[in-house]
């Protein structure tokens, strides 16, 4: 009993170190996370001969290992259909996200503010394209539930061209609660919906502003669209039923910008 009390402790670690680690790859992925969040790269991979030297230049001014591979050892657990690039780096999503109250008693606020919060997202594509355009609009972060909420993984980091590492990504306990205590702190919550009673167009965004995503098949939670202050709708042609979570916060995050920075 008094070996197996400690290898339940050891096996239980290694289960919540395994649970926090994804692999990211891509030249551009792995730049990306070794120049912006480098305390959250675990291990570094290059496949030979692959354009590695300014890579592995940062890796090693960062204190972080790297080991040159063959393509086919690249390291267990990395699926090696996906088009790696020859590199590869192992992540802590843990240490990628951050904290929200902290990110939050950081943040100036004021009208130039704008978030976004993903309510229960479960398409990669969708979070990773996301995220590149919070990047690309100059969003000052991206919440997610700890719960039924697509993780950051490779998948996402490669969809969002390494933006995932750019734009500050928070973690959150439950979305009502944090638009709850965003709109105590100024905010104005809009919640993108089909059906909302206010076109995009006449909206000038003049308070600090979050965006809520809703799911990919039931959009907004009704709960969650009932604390927006305003539903925003994006008018477009008969001919297409509607536009896909991505593709409406591209648009709505690009009207915002219009406003603030013209």
């Amino acid at each position: 009993m008094a070996l197996f009390i400690p290898y339940i402790l050891w096996y239980y670690v290694k289960t919540m170190q395994e649970r926090d680690q994804t692999f990211i790859y891509g030249t551009h992925a792995v730049g990306e996370a070794l120049r912006r969040v480098p305390h959250a790269v675990r291990h570094l991979y290059a496949v030979k001969g692959s354009e590695r030297r300014a890579l592995e230049e940062l890796a090693r001014t960062h204190g972080i290992p790297f080991d040159r591979c063959d393509d086919g050892h690249l390291p267990h657990g990395f699926d090696r259909r996906v088009v790696h690039q020859g590199v590869v780096a192992l992540v802590s999503p843990k240490r990628v996200m951050r904290e929200y109250r902290a990110f939050v008693e950081e943040t100036t606020i004021s009208a130039d503010s704008a978030l976004v919060v993903l309510d229960e997202l479960t398409d990669p594509q969708n979070v990773g394209a996301i995220i590149r355009s919070a990047a690309a609009f100059g969003v000052a972060g991206v919440l997610l539930p700890e719960h039924r909420q697509a993780a950051i993984t490779g998948a996402v980091v490669k969809v969002s061209a390494g933006m995932a590492f750019a734009v500050p990504l928070v973690s959150i306990g439950n979305v009502n609660t944090t638009l709850r205590d965003l709109k105590e702190r100024g905010f104005w919550v809009y919640g993108l919906a089909a059906h909302g009673e206010t076109p995009l167009a006449t909206e000038s965004f003049t308070r600090p502003s979050v965006f809520v995503l809703g799911s990919e098949g039931d959009g907004l939670r009704e709960k969650t669209e009932a604390l927006c202050d305003i539903r925003l709708s994006i008018p477009i042609d008969p001919r297409c039923e509607s536009l896909n979570v991505a593709a409406s916060a591209a648009v709505v995050l690009y009207a915002w910008r219009a406003q603030h920075h013209p």
